[in-house]
Order: structure tokens, then C-alpha cells, then sequence
């Protein structure tokens, strides 16, 4: 069945278990980036202390923002994550930001692992992948057997979670157990094996500054740990009590530190002969085959031959696994949630029988069966992103758990939520400001990759503005002007990397063209400098063609902002002027065109406030009743009554001109005198009854009335005023009638 906006009314069913909710957390937080990255990027950046030592801050960091989220989930334990904390703190803009970067670090994660499918077979099986028509793209070359396989492999991990929620889940936890003891096992068996201590020198990269390499790699915990909250997502699923999340994400925190740990160990225990130390060996790894190309499996492969690399094959073909299924599962949730808000099509939020968001699984599915075309340079990149998306989706939520803990006056979870955003301040400003204390955090491309998927987030923004008119979205534009400073930033870093880069090579290719001459022939001057502007040029060319790149994109990004902000100040415009509407409606009598009864409330309310201030304000109140309306409404009907009750409101505001004049009841009025009109109310109030007077003779509308003045003395209150003018009134109405 389904509501009336679409979505389904099942509801996603009770089924992950404590271990399953460990072994999700665990398992997409350690994937095959963390083997390859672990193994070489962070010993390059700070040597085996230096990395150790950044990833145990890391853990304590991730262990803190472990903290916020736990504090968010026991609040709203709902499918979204991180989206849904952020927006209920903050509203539907900030939780678009947040989910806009959530659903990128997590497709690009999916990414990442699904394309290593096929690494993994040329690290272990050689060429047997390598068939059919192949290309190169960025460099690298692709092949048709390893895109199929690469689709194969998307197609079963959507199929199974669609179809065998339960077992996915049985897969991750089976998974996360063999590559948690399988890394135990090589590292212990190695370990006790290894011949000296000196084969962990240096044991930080030589001629570094120790404290920067260790922050280069804390800095990277965000991208490190990223996945172990991804069970937030499935909070409706869980059958234990949400008390125990924090001990979960703890525990796969602390292992996924100690794994970490263990890879980079055992890493520096071993290189070849042809190499002096580990830092050359890590150092050319990358241009290495097979699994020298791998520090871990090198060690493993000395120390325990043949057993230990096959147990580092089925621990690389687990960590790849959980992290597809983990992070698939997440993901759909993510859109189910975003779903049934209309963030995104509402159909994504509709549950296949077994209560599993199948048409998100099918979207995901459908998106990156395209991705393996592109080869694993251009998903670097894209997995490159991911740090600084991390970063700010951790600081998102920690300014969230401030937030909702400083309106529940909850002090200590305002202290984490308070450092959770200050530390992952300090990181994104250390990612996205390249050699701030060590070198940049993201390769040249990824920064214009992140202004690029910036400007994709405006767009959608647009789209969600036009969609949604209940003004749920756009009202803050600091949300906006964050994600233009975010792609201005990011364009800015590109366009110096990519000048500087080309200015790099301008100077080796000089340098190599004057090395090839020894001649000094004068003749050759001329074809010197030709070559020289000829490289001058080229450097003009990059710098002229980034600086093209980027005034374009942040000219259309400000086009789409200004458009969003034109739509909001029109929505707003129209919101005024249903509420100016409305303000008509509740404070003008539509009959008569003065003012109502709840606008003498209003106004009877202002007064009584002046005098309990003391202010002691001038004014008289006049009663007025419309005599003989309920014989005109027995005997000619209503409509001459309401024309009867018209023309008795025309003759009191012609004579209190400026006064207002209220419509208390079906033939009563009051006019409330001050300034002019008080000063003159004696001379008014005899002006008015010679009109009366006259009609009565003439047989016309007759209107009774009485006045009071306030008494400062007496008076506490408007109502005292009003009574004693409706007895007048009521007094008047018996002198007339005689």
C-alpha cells in the first residue's frame, strides 16, 4: 500500500544484529584503498612512528565524532545518518549540503572498490582479464574483460542485497572476521620472524619536519575511517537498543586502528635486495609488478611463503567485498531516507517485498555499472575527493550535536559536538590549503574535480527550489555562499597546481634542450630563444586557459546562485503578501470595511499595556448599536439587513473620520477616540446625534450610542471604559425608542 505522495507504507525490517552492525561498521570503513594507501602513501608521508602515531590521533578523532554520533542516533535513531541529524538541526539546506557530500564519498568509495576487481586479478592472476578491445585512458590501460568483470561483480552485489538482505549482512560479518584475523595472523607470524630492528629505519621520511608528517596522515583519518558510522543509516534495522552503537563503532574503530597499524608494520619488515632501505623500496613500489608492487604481500610472501600470501589474497578479496556490500547498503538507505523527504524521486523510497529499498539498490547499480570505463585514474581522483568530503560531512554532524546539546543544556555533548567541529575545521583547512604543513592532500585534478561536483550540487539545488514551493529549502544563504567560497577555493588551489606543474616542466624541458648543445655557435642563438618564447608561451597558454576555466565556473555558479536567491526573494514576496492577505482577512470586516472584532482585541490589548506601564494614554471609547436590524432581517431579509448595517457604518466614519472603527457584532460598533478626535469628542458626539436625530424624524437608520474617557484613576483597564459607554449606549438606545 502507499500513502498519497507515493511512498510505500511498509516499513524496513528489524534484522542487523550487534555483530552485524560491527562487522558493517568494520567493513566499509577498511577497504582496498586502506591495504594499497595504508602500505605505501602513509609511510611516504611520515615512515612507520610517524604514520603510527597519526593514525592513533586519528583513532582518538574518529572515536570523538564516534561520540556525536552516537548522541545524534539515540535522538533520531531514523534511516539518513548524518542527513537527518544535520537537518533537524539546522534545517533542509545545511541537510542537502551534508547528503550532497555523503552520497559522493560513499559512491566514490563504491567505486574505488569495485574497479580494484579487476586490479586484483593483474596483481595475482597476471593478464587473464586482459582480452577483447582495450584502451587508455589518463594513462591507463583498460580492458574489455575487466570492465565485464567489474559489471559482474556490481550486478551480484546489488542482486544480493535486493534479494537476500539477511545474507548480505551473514557475507559481511563472515568477511570482516577473515580479514581481521588474517592480518592478525601475517602480522604475528612476521613479526616473530623478523631477523632485526633496524629494518624500520628511518622511522620517519628523511630531511621531514616530524610533526608535520605526523598531521599529514592525522589529517587523513577522515578518509581513513570513513564508513565505520554508515550503520546510522540503517538505525530502523537494528534489532538491539541504539545505548549499544557507541560500544560497536568504538570497537571497529580501535581493531580498524590496530589493522592499520599492523599493514605498515609489516610493510617496512621487508624489501629486496636491490633496495637499501624501505623508504626507497615504498618509494618505487608504484612502478612495480605483481606483489612487489605491494609492500605487505612482499613481507608476508618472505616470512611465510606461499600460505601467507594466499591469506593476504582472501584478506584483500574480503576487505573489497564488505566494503561493496557495506557501503550498497548504506547508500540505498541514504536515498530512502532523502526519498520519502522528496530530497530526491520519491519512488526510491518504495520497498520491495522483502522491505528493502530495491529501486535505490537499482539506481546505484545503474549509475556505476558506467564507472569502470573510465579506469582507476579518473576514479582516483574521484576517491581522492573523498577526504575533504569526510571532513566536512564529521564537522556537519558534530555542529549538530552542539546544537541540539545546547538546547537540551547537555554539557558534555556540547564539548564533543564543540571539538568535533574545530577539528575537522582544522583538517579541511589542512587538506584544501596544499603545503600548509606538509604536501597537499589531494592530487590536482581532485580539486578541480571537487569545484566541478560543487557546481553539480548548485545545479541540483536549483532543481530542488523549482520542485519544493513550501520554501523548505534556500533559506539560508550562508549555505550557499559556503559552497561558492568551497568551489573558489578549490579552483583557485587547481589553477596554481596546474601552473605551477607546467612551469616545472617548461624549466626540465629548457634544461634538457641547453644540455643537448655544446656548440656555441652563434648561429644557434636564434633557434635558442625561439624555443625559450616557445615555452614562455606555453606557460601563458596554461595560465590563460585555468584562469578561463575558472572564471567560468564560478560565473555560472553565481548565475545559479543568483537565480536561487531570485527565487526565494519572489517565493518570500508572495509569502507577504498571503500574510498581508491574511492579516486583511482576520483585521477588516468584509461587509463593511472597517475593522473586526479581533482588530479592537489588538488594539484593546496595546492600550491595556500602556496602562500598566503607567503611561496613562488619552482616549474615549464609543459604543455603537444599530437600532431595529432584526426587523428589517424578519421582514425584507438579510441582504437589506447588511445593506441596513452598511449604511449605519458609513454615517459613523463620516462623522469620526480619523478614528477607528470597529465591527464588534452584527449591529455593533466602537470607535476608539484619541489625539484630534479626543480632544473634540464633545462637539463629535453632538454632531452625531443631530444626524440620528434627523433620521429618526425622517424614519432613516437610527444608531444608539454612548462614550466614556479613560480615568487614570479608576481605570485599570480598556473593559471599564467600554462598559461605561455600552450603559450610555444602552441608555441612549431607551431615550431614542421613546
Amino acid at each position: 500500500m502507499k500513502t498519497q505522495d507515493g511512498v510505500s507504507r511498509l516499513a524496513l525490517e528489524k534484522h542487523i544484529s550487534p555483530i552485524g552492525a560491527w562487522a558493517l561498521s568494520i567493513g566499509t570503513t577498511i577497504g582496498w584503498g586502506s591495504m594499497v594507501v595504508t602500505g605505501n602513501t602513509y609511510l611516504s608521508h611520515a615512515g612507520p612512528l610517524g604514520s603510527s602515531l597519526g593514525i592513533l590521533f586519528g583513532m582518538l578523532v574518529m572515536l570523538l565524532i564516534a561520540r556525536n554520533y552516537y548522541y545524534m542516533l539515540m535522538r533520531y535513531p531514523e534511516s539518513g545518518g548524518g542527513y537527518t541529524y544535520v537537518k533537524v538541526a539546522f534545517g533542509y539546506d545545511y541537510g542537502f549540503l551534508t547528503a550532497w557530500f555523503m552520497m559522493l564519498t560513499y559512491v566514490a568509495i563504491f567505486w574505488a572498490n569495485a574497479t580494484s576487481v579487476p586490479l586484483f586479478a593483474r596483481y595475482f592472476f597476471g593478464d587473464v582479464l586482459r582480452f577483447g578491445f582495450h584502451y587508455s585512458i589518463f594513462n591507463y590501460e583498460i580492458y574489455f574483460g575487466e570492465i565485464l568483470i567489474t559489471i559482474v561483480a556490481i550486478l551480484l552485489i546489488g542482486l544480493l542485497c535486493i534479494k537476500c538482505k539477511r545474507l548480505s549482512v551473514a557475507v559481511v560479518i563472515a568477511m570482516a572476521l577473515v580479514f581481521t584475523i588474517g592480518i592478525v595472523v601475517c602480522f604475528a607470524v612476521s613479526v616473530g620472524r623478523i631477523e632485526g630492528a633496524k629494518t624500520l629505519e628511518p622511522l620517519f621520511v628523511p630531511g621531514g619536519n616530524i610533526f608535520a608528517q605526523v598531521m599529514s596522515v592525522a589529517s587523513m583519518s577522515s578518509w581513513a575511517f570513513i564508513g565505520f558510522e554508515n550503520i546510522s543509516h540503517s538505525a530502523e534495522e537494528f534489532k538491539f537498543a541504539p545505548k549499544k552503537v557507541f560500544r560497536i563503532f568504538s570497537i571497529a574503530i580501535v581493531i580498524s586502528t590496530a589493522l592499520y597499524i599492523f599493514v605498515m608494520l609489516l610493510s617496512v619488515t621487508a624489501y629486496p635486495p636491490e633496495y637499501r632501505s624501505w623508504f626507497e623500496y615504498v618509494s618505487a613500489s608504484g612502478s612495480l609488478l605483481g606483489i612487489k608492487a605491494l609492500p605487505p604481500f612482499y613481507a608476508v610472501d618472505r616470512y611465510m611463503g606461499t600460505p601467507g600470501v594466499v591469506i593476504l589474497i582472501m584478506v584483500l578479496f574480503s576487505l573489497v567485498v564488505t566494503s561493496l556490500i557495506g557501503n550498497m547498503i548504506a547508500l540505498s538507505r541514504l536515498i530512502y531516507a532523502l526519498a520519502k523527504d522528496g530530497v530526491c524521486p520519491r519512488r526510491f523510497a518504495k520497498l520491495g517485498k522483502n522491505n528493502v529499498p530495491y529501486r535505490a539498490v537499482i539506481a546505484i547499480v545503474a549509475v556505476s555499472v558506467v564507472i569502470p570505463v573510465l579506469g582507476r585514474s579518473a576514479i582516483g581522483w574521484i576517491v581522492d575527493v573523498t577526504t575533504i568530503g569526510a571532513t566536512i560531512i564529521y564537522g556537519f554532524v558534530s555542529a549538530s550535536t552542539f546544537k541540539i546539546a545546547k538546547l537540551s543544556e547537555n554539557k558534555e555533548e556540547m564539548i564533543t559536538g564543540g571539538l568535533g567541529v574545530v577539528i575537522m575545521s582544522v583538517f579541511g583547512i589542512m587538506i584544501m590549503v596544499p603545503n600548509l604543513l606538509s604536501g597537499g592532500a589531494m592530487a590536482t585534478e581532485s580539486y578541480f574535480l571537487f569545484a566541478v561536483l560543487g557546481v553539480l550540487g548548485f545545479i541540483y539545488l536549483r532543481w530542488l527550489l523549482a520542485k519544493h514551493t513550501d520554501s523548505r529549502f534556500g533559506r539560508s544563504m550562508i549555505v550557499w555562499v559556503a559552497l561558492l567560497l568551497t568551489i573558489l577555493i578549490s579552483m583557485l588551489t587547481w589553477m596554481g597546481y596546474n601552473v605551477r606543474s607546467t612551469t616545472g616542466e617548461v624549466a626540465e624541458n629548457i634544461g634538457k634542450y641547453y644540455g643537448a648543445y655544446t656548440d656555441t655557435d652563434e648561429q644557434l642563438t636564434e633557434k635558442h630563444k625561439l624555443h625559450v618564447q616557445q615555452q614562455i608561451n606555453r606557460i601563458n597558454r596554461v595560465d590563460t586557459e585555468s584562469t578561463m576555466v575558472v572564471f567560468v565556473l564560478l560565473t555560472f555558479s553565481l548565475c545559479v546562485m543568483m537565480k536561487n536567491f531570485s527565487i526565494m526573494t519572489k517565493r518570500g514576496l508572495e509569502k507577504e503578501r498571503e500574510l498581508d492577505f491574511a492579516r486583511n482577512i482576520a483585521n477588516i470586516d468584509s461587509l463593511t470595511g472597517v475593522k473586526t472584532k479581533y482588530a479592537y482585541g489588538v488594539e484593546e490589548s496595546r492600550i491595556d499595556a500602556e496602562i500598566e506601564e503607567g503611561l496613562s494614554p488619552e482616549f474615549a471609547v464609543v459604543v455603537f448599536d444599530v437600532n431595529g436590524l432584526k426587523q428589517i432581517n424578519d421582514t425584507l431579509g438579510h441582504k437589506a439587513g447588511d445593506e441596513h448595517i452598511m449604511s449605519a457604518s458609513r454615517i459613523i466614519c463620516d462623522v469620526f473620520k480619523r478614528s477607528p472603527i470597529f465591527r464588534t457584532g452584527g449591529d455593533e460598533f466602537v470607535a476608539i477616540l484619541q489625539d484630534r478626535d479626543y480632544m473634540q469628542r464633545e462637539s463629535l458626539m453632538r454632531q452625531f446625534n443631530e444626524v440620528i436625530e434627523e433620521n429618526k424624524r425622517q424614519n432613516k437608520i437610527v444608531i444608539s450610542s454612548g462614550m466614556s474617557e479613560f480615568d487614570p484613576k479608576n481605570d485599570k483597564k480598556v473593559l471599564f471604559v467600554f462598559e461605561r459607554a455600552d450603559e450610555l449606549m444602552y441608555a441612549r438606545k431607551k431615550q431614542l425608542k421613546a
